[in-house]
């Protein structure tokens, strides 16, 4: 990954960008450095067509394959968070969210399977998309060869991104029950607080950080949006290879 300067005109260090900011995060700014990648991960045709309704069948249950077989290496990742977050009150709460993905989302996904008609060899052992294998290979390296710092700098985005295309109230609601509720998972109080506080923990641990540990927290998080881009168009097209250079972060 490299920085392309030439594709945002927001500062391309942190310092820069609050130099006259009295209120600015940085997670603030590794949004804004994430531009255009940022809107067009949030309003993306897959989660446009979902909201609306229009999604076909065909392209949901080749996403919801990939997003089974990444949920795995995703707790995996939160699991390194809960042994790297510097105090018990972050571990308790990062603990809490790993009982929402292997239960409650857990549910969901069987539930869905079931009602979309996908054997269960299908979803336990699925041929993974070179997509969903860059994504998950980001997460484990963050996780592994990184710190508390970098593994909150790829889980921040991907959660950030679905509470931000699934919280505006659409129109009206999905009729397909596995439509609905993924929308419902991602646009709800508890799980808006989740990804306010996880803003916050990388809030504070990348604003610590010295420029060039800051420089890689904002490479991890803008490949992370690109890799969720890449994720969604791999719903329509699933030979479509993952963009970019995963080589340096």
């Amino acid at each position: 990954m490299t920085d392309d300067a030439s594709a945002t005109d927001v500062p391309d260090s942190y310092a820069q960008y609050t130099a006259n900011k009295t209120d600015a995060g940085f997670t603030d700014w590794l949004q804004a450095r994430a531009e255009p990648s940022w809107s067009e991960a949030t309003d993306h045709r897959f989660t446009t067509e979902l909201r609306a309704d229009t999604l076909t069948d065909e392209v949901f249950k080749r996403y919801l394959v990939q997003d089974y077989a990444f949920l795995e290496t995703l707790v995996g990742a939160f699991g390194h968070a809960v042994g790297t977050a510097p105090t018990m009150a972050a571990k308790s709460r990062l603990v809490d969210f790993l009982g929402v993905l292997t239960a409650e989302e857990n549910d969901y996904f069987e539930r869905s399977f079931d009602a979309l008609g996908v054997a269960q060899e299908t979803y336990t052992d699925p041929d993974v998309t070179p997509t969903t294998r860059a994504f998950e290979d980001l997460l484990v390296r963050a996780a592994e060869e990184g710190g508390y710092a970098e593994t909150l700098a790829v889980l921040v985005p991907a959660e950030w991104i679905y509470l931000t295309w699934a919280t505006p109230a659409p129109k009206q609601r999905p009729d397909r029950f596995y439509l609905a509720e993924w929308v419902d998972l991602h646009a709800n109080d508890e799980f808006d607080s989740f990804v306010r506080w996880l803003r916050a923990e990388l809030d504070r641990e990348g604003a610590a950080a010295s420029p060039r540990r800051q420089a890689r927290l904002q490479r991890l998080f803008r490949r992370t949006v690109e890799l969720e881009i890449d994720f969604f168009d791999a719903a329509y097209d699933p030979e479509t290879p993952a963009s970019g250079d995963d080589e340096r972060w």
